[in-house]
């Protein structure tokens, strides 16, 4: 049987500040499907911790033979995977808009 992936789309931080509840919403949303979408757009800061985050969905998905996806990085997501050098491990696209002059 192949489950649909589920959706996440956390909004504000994804900091040590929100690990915590960020980490209950991750259990809970594989729980239901080893594939995971993760909205990236709302996200208005991230540091190490919500970078672990990530890098535990991806595992966690990887161990249920599902996927994971990260869309709509937003330009603090951005910062901290360029930072990090993690973009090409998450092996998603990462759109970033152009500057309108």
């Amino acid at each position: 049987m192949n489950n649909p992936a589920q959706q996440l789309r956390p909004e504000g931080e994804m900091t040590i500040f929100t690990a915590a509840d960020l980490k209950e919403q991750l259990i809970a949303t594989l729980s239901a499907s080893p594939e995971l979408e993760i909205d990236l757009s709302q996200v208005s800061e991230m540091d190490s911790a919500g970078l672990q985050l990530l890098i535990a969905a991806k595992n966690e998905c990887l161990a249920r033979n599902g996927r994971l996806r990260l869309t709509g990085h937003s330009p603090a997501v951005r910062e901290v995977l360029d930072i990090c050098n993690m973009t090409a491990f998450f092996g998603d696209p990462v759109v970033i808009p152009s500057c309108a002059q």
